[in-house]
């Protein structure tokens, strides 16, 4: 992928490849964003540029070699690490993401703004959590002490280092603290927090803005039908749950609670509650006079101003609270009744 090719975020664009011209290339880099931002697509479009042999005017040439093989991301020198867990899709006892990388590839290159529920679905592992465990590093330490292929930048995009776990983060310290020549470690993560601060502390981070409604809907458009059916479904039920509570009408409310414990999956549950924490963080915005952040589109400004007129600044606080419980207590194989009836109510009372 080109920097040209990257939807939004052009100043961050504009910085990886000064720092590439300039030879200051950061041996570990932390890119946060919220979901589907562009970390992923400035990620693969910043290891081309680097590793391209005729790049000009700050973009690689997307013709050399090295272009072509980033292009279907087959390149020797680059690899990549995310979530997994044992699923039908591979047959390994302890499996990594060279287990999956097929489907990574496979997902990647039609749709790099993908959701971590995306990548779940894609890997076959949709009830199950994805982690980044120890067997991850051992492999990732022997791939990386091999001479590199093409004789440029060695590259390891982690997806998600938050879901990595400490013996993990130990085992990989020394080797991003003191890496090999021209090897660069890029963390894209959408959860900053939650990442093991002696990982985070090593890294230079990024921010990867929120795309703005334009650049939001030609993501969208990118996306398989099967994706803006299911955001336009999210968006009516979150509206209808918003309305519910608002107008002070329990039963409703408490309907749209019965709707999100049907909703088909753990995974599809999971996805809902980000979304809908994604939404109150936009109330929040509103509220806080800072609507360019909040990003919302036209059609949906009339909702999200009524929002944030009618609820308070502790609703939108305790809400996301409250719906990352529901996150933790779903992983846990919570009945998902109970748990969607005790945040609708939760909810419903903070107003």
């Amino acid at each position: 992928m080109r920097f040209q090719d990257v939807i939004g975020n052009e100043r961050v664009a504009q910085t990886l490849a000064a720092m590439a011209d300039s030879g200051r290339v950061a041996h570990a880099m932390l890119l946060y964003e919220n979901e589907g931002c562009g970390a992923l697509p400035l990620a693969l479009a910043y290891i081309q540029y680097l590793n391209c042999a005729n790049p000009s005017n700050g973009d690689s040439c997307g013709k050399c070699l090295s272009c072509k093989q980033m292009e279907k991301l087959i390149h020797p020198d680059v690899h990549f690490v995310f979530p997994v867990n044992k699923g039908p899709k591979s047959s390994d006892d302890k499996p990594t993401s060279e287990s999956y990388i097929k489907y990574w590839r496979e997902l990647a290159i039609a749709d790099p703004y993908f959701t971590e529920a995306d990548l779940q679905k894609a890997i076959g592992i949709e009830s199950k959590n994805g982690l980044i465990a120890v067997a991850e590093a051992k492999s990732i330490i022997s791939k990386l002490s091999l001479t590199s292929v093409a004789d440029g930048y060695k590259a390891v995009v982690f997806y998600l280092p938050e879901k990595m776990n400490q013996e993990t983060a130990n085992r990989l310290l020394k080797m991003v603290e003191e890496p090999p020549e021209k090897t660069i470690f890029l963390f894209i993560t959408h959860a900053p927090e939650k990442v093991l601060q002696t990982i985070f502390s090593r890294c230079q981070s990024i921010r990867v803005l929120p795309l703005t409604k334009e650049e939001a809907e030609q993501v969208r458009l990118c996306k398989p039908e099967e994706d803006r059916e299911e955001y336009n479904r999210f968006s009516d039920l979150f509206a209808d749950l918003m309305n519910a509570i608002v107008s002070r009408d329990l039963m409703s409310a408490l309907d749209c609670s019965e709707q999100m414990a049907a909703l088909e999956s753990r995974e599809k549950q999971k996805a809902f509650c980000t979304f809908a924490s994604d939404c109150i963080r936009k109330i929040y915005m509103i509220q806080q006079n800072m609507p360019q952040i909040a990003d919302v589109s036209e059609d949906e400004q009339e909702f999200y101003s009524n929002m944030a007129s009618s609820c308070g600044k502790s609703f939108c606080q305790r809400s996301v609270t409250n719906i990352d419980k529901v996150v933790a207590m779903i992983d846990r194989n919570v009945s998902s009744k109970i748990l969607f009836c005790d945040l609708v109510n939760r909810m419903f009372l903070s107003l």
